[in-house]
């Protein structure tokens, strides 16, 4: 579950980076953003691997 959840956060990471770079999605993206990074931020706090 937890490696599910690493890579949901790199799936968003990616798309927002494709979003930032080309295309206008509003706010939605950056949104996005926040959840991945607050999803990696809680497993590293939690004390798992990131990798």
């Amino acid at each position: 579950m937890g490696n599910l959840l690493y890579i949901i956060a790199v799936i968003l990471v990616i798309v927002w980076a494709v979003g930032f770079i080309g295309y206008s999605a509003g706010g939605i993206i950056h949104i996005l953003l926040v959840i991945a990074v607050v999803v990696v931020l809680l497993r590293i706090i939690q004390g798992r691997k990131v990798l």
